[in-house]
């Protein structure tokens, strides 16, 4: 069966176009599942130039960004601000070096963490948090010396690379964080601020969900919506259970609707895939898988009885899919049933979780 084509997973272009007054993009390469590029948005003004989501940390990915800005007729030392609209690398990793480069303000919502400065917490780390049982067992989940050393929330290990990308990862650790610094912001948003970009007025939007710290910003006076992630045209944004976060979808489906009552919006520029004009319907359409997804657990649910977060992933996402990701957001999809009401969670052997319907 033929797959559909999915625009997020286009490679990257390297024709620099006007999406928008003052705002041109500009795409970045990246290899990462699902995704052959990543939206590298400019907004001109009279002091230089504003970049939204600087793509990934490294040295190809900081020389395809340079490439990028001198198709673009962009010189380094014009670049006055960053904008990051969430915490994951292909959206933050030249923000650190453009600001060491350039002196540049790098803008985020207040919530943004990352694993990347170790001064810094995030989805991947263990601030300090209030009693609350699932985010205590959110924690303790993160404890290890790797990311796929430590335990699942719901039980066992993280699925782990060959040990060859293992190995180069750690290697690259310490010189990627000496030559390309975290994105420690110098300005925090909250929502509903007003950030200058572009000669003009943009209202910041926070769309937790795919991440917690996710931002969104709105022009009213022209209609265009810089989406991030939290809308896509081809795709739904993934949403994981391993964030910090109680109910992540709950808070999607919530900052959902926020986007879709906004009024005027005549352009969306997501992070991936092509400009559209239709974000009401679009929103619709994410929700929607989110909601067959959810009746898709109903069912596995009540037909296998008490089962793993693994064992249910595989009734609901494709072989080629099954993984770490198919079950975080397996899990995430299964927590919010249970915050309904609609199913338990049983400890299994070995801390295993195991979940039934009520």
């Amino acid at each position: 069966m033929t797959r559909p084509h999915r625009q997020e997973q286009e490679p990257a272009g390297e024709a620099v176009t006007e999406v928008a007054p003052g705002v041109r993009r500009v795409q970045l390469p990246i290899a990462l599942p699902g995704l052959g590029h990543v939206n590298c948005y400019v907004l001109e003004d009279r002091r230089g130039v504003a970049v939204v989501d600087p793509g990934l940390p490294g040295p190809a990915a900081w020389k395809a960004l340079r490439a990028g800005l001198e198709r673009a007729d962009v010189p380094l030392r014009r670049v006055h601000t960053v904008v990051v609209t969430h915490s994951h690398p292909d959206h933050f990793g030249g923000a650190g070096r453009l600001r060491r480069e350039t002196g540049a303000e790098i803008v985020t919502h207040r919530s943004f963490r990352t694993f990347w400065d170790p001064d810094e917490t995030g989805e991947d780390e263990s601030p300090e948090l209030p009693a609350n049982p699932d985010r205590e067992l959110a924690a303790r989940a993160r404890a290890g010396r790797s990311p796929w050393q430590r335990e699942t929330p719901w039980g066992g290990q993280r699925h782990r690379p060959p040990l060859r990308q293992r190995v180069v990862f750690g290697l690259m650790r310490g010189s990627l964080r000496r030559w390309f610094p975290g994105p420690t912001p110098t300005r925090r948003v909250d929502d509903a601020e007003v950030v200058h970009l572009a000669g003009r007025e943009w209202v910041s939007l926070h769309t937790p969900g795919h991440t917690p710290d996710h931002l969104c910003l709105f022009d009213p006076a022209e209609g265009v919506l810089l989406s991030g992630d939290h809308v896509l045209p081809t795709i739904t944004p993934h949403i994981g259970g391993l964030g910090l976060d109680a109910d992540p979808l709950a808070a999607f489906f919530a900052s959902l609707e926020r986007i879709g009552e906004l009024d005027g919006v005549t352009t969306v520029l997501p992070a991936h895939g092509h400009p559209f004009d239709d974000a009401r319907q679009r929103v619709k359409a994410i929700r929607r898988h989110h909601e067959e997804r959810l009746d898709a657990l109903r069912r596995a649910t009540a037909d296998l009885g008490p089962a793993t977060v693994e064992d249910l992933s595989h009734e609901v996402f494709s072989p080629r899919a099954w993984g770490s990701m198919a079950e975080s957001e397996t899990y995430a999809h299964l927590e919010h049933l249970r915050l309904l009401g609609e199913a338990e969670r049983l400890d299994g052997e070995g801390g295993v979780l195991r979940y039934a319907l009520r």
